[in-house]
């Protein structure tokens, strides 16, 4: 949804409003009809006394979009708009001693709204989307129960659909199974692979192209695991917020006005230091293939001081 700044502050305000009880309206309206009227319930509970309230529904509001587009300053006006918190929807946000290339929020930057998964995980440690989706709801699901509003913002695009689509159910990877796979491919052909798939499951086969090995790969190694389709597995992924409504907003910007604030935004990162915080990570045992390096920033910076990049 592409909207100026003063009028997505106004609509999320306004599906928040105080009750004459003083508490707030965590409901949004139907999916078909995001910018329409809250549903409402009147109770009266006396000649003078009228109370509306909306369907008992918590909301979770989320910013998302490319880099760059402003997403973590928007996140904390709107906090501060509708008295909210934030949840970090970011990667590379998680992990300690990472700030400068990050871009992560800086104390002032946050203007005394709590921020919620940043700084929780070692640069060494591997951190995936299922616990991201986990952790991510339980903070979630904090920030409501003390009369908060959650607002998500980032812009990692798994950790969002994680979160709030879930993650399909398969079994973890086989390696062994994949490479008696990859040699049939080799001596059949990749379209053999494709046939096979079309046998056991028809639905996967319709969705994945039949030169793509890689997912063909995936498809047969659930079904020979587990002996149920992928398609049976994708059935049942759940979000860990089934019980809440998202409501999204995504934030867009012409090509041009991204690269330019890309092209900024990493020329303060060497302002600020960013070679010296490479430097303290690999001196403090960081590996070059820990998670945090494979941002774009650390792997300049990294081919700069192993001499592959002059500047």
């Amino acid at each position: 949804m592409l909207l100026h700044r003063h009028v997505l502050l106004q609509r999320v305000s306004a599906r928040l409003r105080p009750t004459r009880r003083g508490a707030y309206e965590h409901a949004l309206a139907p999916a078909a009809d995001r910018l329409g009227s809250v549903p409402r319930r009147i109770d009266r509970l006396g000649p003078d006394a009228v109370v509306v309230s909306a369907p008992a529904r918590p909301c979770l509001v989320a910013v998302v979009g490319p880099t760059a587009t402003g997403k973590s300053t928007l996140a904390v006006e709107l906090a501060l708009r509708i008295g909210g918190e934030v949840v970090s929807c970011d990667s590379t946000a998680l992990y300690r001693g990472f700030d400068i290339g990050t871009d992560k929020p800086s104390p002032a930057a946050r203007c005394g709204v709590p921020h919620h998964l940043i700084d929780v995980a070692e640069p060494t440690a591997r951190y995936s989307a299922a616990r991201y989706a986990r952790e991510a709801a339980d903070a979630v699901r904090r920030v409501t129960a003390a009369g908060r509003v959650p607002v998500l913002a980032g812009g990692t695009g798994l950790y969002y659909r994680a979160l709030t689509r879930g993650l399909c159910p398969a079994p973890a990877r086989d390696d062994r199974l994949r490479a008696r796979l990859g040699r049939v491919a080799a001596r059949r052909g990749v379209e053999s692979l494709h046939r096979w798939v079309a046998r056991v499951d028809p639905d996967s086969a319709l969705r994945v192209q039949p030169h793509d090995e890689k997912r063909l790969v995936r498809a047969l190694e659930v079904y020979l695991l587990t002996g149920r389709t992928l398609t049976a597995h994708f059935a049942e992924t759940r979000s860990a917020l089934e019980d809440y409504d998202v409501l999204p907003f995504a934030l867009r910007l012409p090509a041009e006005e991204i690269a330019r604030r890309v092209a900024r935004r990493v020329e303060r990162q060497f302002e600020r230091g960013v070679l010296d915080e490479v430097r303290r990570a690999l001196a403090a045992g960081v590996p070059e293939d820990a998670h945090p390096f494979g941002g774009l920033v650390y792997r300049q910076v990294l081919e700069h001081l192993q001499g592959v990049r002059d500047q």
